[in-house]
């Protein structure tokens, strides 16, 4: 992870890019893939460094976003079998944290290959719904971290790059969760109505 004096740079990233994808994510599908290519790549780079070496972190970080973007926009053709897969993991993790347990491995597999399959078949709404709440979550943790919040603290202090992109980041202020809902569908009607009008 980046050092603390990063994190808000990284935010704002978050905080941009997320809104960008919540609110065009389907006109602009392979750029929205190219910055969540970014952001993983870099967060995995950047794990793999010490935060004691911060020139090499943001070498390994800018490499390691830029080569994940570029896989995730080569992969454009199966990049929404890749977005149901996600929400497939997704929904099988948020069904088993309910539960306040871990899903099996296998349980994972069956249903990002489930989340698969159904965007394939249903390829546009897929898109427009995924990239609508995604990006709202990533916009939420990103506006989060600029307000100064704990986790994105814990994640740079203990170098996991799961963190940064926490399921629960304001554990107890139920209020993320209406935001998220309602910047959702906002944004999946915004697309819908607008920025993904007419566009096949």
């Amino acid at each position: 992870m980046l050092p603390a004096s990063f994190q808000t740079p990284a935010a704002i990233v978050l905080l941009a890019g997320g809104l960008i994808s919540c609110f065009a994510g389907y006109r602009v599908f392979r750029i929205v893939l190219g910055i969540y290519g970014f952001i993983l790549g870099a967060l995995v780079a950047s794990s793999a460094m010490g935060t004691e070496h911060t020139v090499w972190m943001i070498v390994a970080a800018l490499s390691g976003g830029i080569v994940g973007a570029l896989i995730l926009i080569a992969a454009y053709f199966v990049g929404v079998a890749l977005v149901g897969a996600g929400i497939g993991a997704l929904a099988a993790s948020l069904i088993w944290a309910s539960l306040h347990r871990e899903p099996h491995a296998f349980i994972v597999i069956l249903f990002s290959v489930a989340g698969a399959l159904g965007a394939l078949a249903l390829q546009r709404y897929v898109i427009v719904g995924a990239t609508a709440f995604g990006g709202a979550w990533t916009a939420i943790v990103g506006g989060l971290a600029l307000r100064g919040n704990h986790l994105a603290v814990d994640a740079a202090a203990h170098n996991n790059v799961w963190l940064a992109y926490p399921m629960d980041p304001a554990p107890g202020q139920h209020w993320v969760l209406v935001t998220w809902l309602a910047l959702g569908v906002i944004g999946a009607g915004v697309q819908l109505g607008i920025t993904a009008h007419g566009k096949t």
